[in-house]
């Protein structure tokens, strides 16, 4: 059985997307190879939508309407999955966060995941109220995996300087996170920096967010309450890859940045200074 043998259309209209894809070219009796030529792209393309791994481009769904007759129906559904909220779309994300081979990252709350530590997930994950807490935190370290593989990804981090001073899980747990930011910040392979209060306004201010590059492209995801949203669009992507350059132009160095961690851990040796 093939992935997109496995491809559920009740699931979201993505997988219905996919569905379709492969549904109509089977019926008209086309190859894979066939309809990459129409479109201008590759087998191996055809066969990551029909299985669901990326999605059609624009170019895809107007050769597939123009080669079956199907009257815009293609482009419409395109245009409506990515209007539409998907539950799975952080599961999608850490799907290209498994294979990505740079990961960049703007947070403005919280320590990313991948980077905390197991008694800070654990309070952020209780805060969350999730029934199954401790499955949870399981899941969340496990995810932290990638960076020992043996082709980890290079990362890059921004972080607001509020994320230093936000009491999760109290004053032991902050100062074992930050610990734990300093460390990583000094892989060789990793940049963490901080943007200050100083530097004002920048488009950070509307939300976190996250890019992973992989071999395809790049891919974002932005945060949201009560979920998120993947964005594929080549043009959107490099929206968010601009507002994460705006953010590093007034971002502290990575030296500075470490001192300034340092400064915020001293801080909680006596908690009534962060009061």
């Amino acid at each position: 059985m093939t992935l997109a043998d496995e491809i559920d259309p009740d699931n979201s209209l993505w997988d219905w997307l996919a569905f379709e894809v492969r549904r109509w070219r089977t019926v008209h009796g086309i190859s894979q190879s066939l309809l990459a030529r129409r479109a201008k792209t590759h087998r191996q393309t055809v066969n990551n939508v029909e299985s669901g791994q990326r999605p059609p481009t624009e170019e895809l769904c107007d050769a597939m309407d123009e080669l079956y007759g199907s009257q815009g129906f293609f482009r419409r559904l395109l245009m409506f999955a990515r209007l539409a909220h998907n539950r799975d779309w952080f599961r999608q994300f850490v799907d290209y966060e498994k294979r990505a081979y740079l990961i960049k990252i703007y947070e403005h709350s919280l320590i990313p995941g991948l980077l905390q530590t197991e008694d800070y997930a654990r309070a952020c994950l209780r805060a969350g109220r999730f029934k199954d807490l401790e499955a949870e935190v399981i899941k969340r370290m496990k995810r932290q995996s990638i960076l020992s593989r043996p082709d980890a990804p290079r990362l890059q981090v921004l972080l607001s300087q509020s994320v230093l001073y936000h009491w999760v899980g109290g004053p032991e747990v902050m100062k074992a996170q930050l610990a734990r930011l300093l460390e990583l910040s000094k892989h060789p392979d990793y940049i963490i920096r901080i943007a200050p209060w100083r530097a004002g306004a920048h488009p950070g201010m509307d939300g976190a967010f996250r890019l992973a590059r992989v071999a395809e492209g790049e891919i974002a995801f932005t945060e949201a309450p009560g979920g998120g949203r993947l964005v594929e669009e080549p043009a959107e992507v490099l929206d968010f890859s601009v507002w994460y350059d705006c953010i590093g132009a007034v971002a502290l160095s990575e030296d500075a940045s470490r001192r300034l961690i340092e400064r915020v851990m001293e801080s909680f040796d006596d908690p009534s200074d962060l009061a």
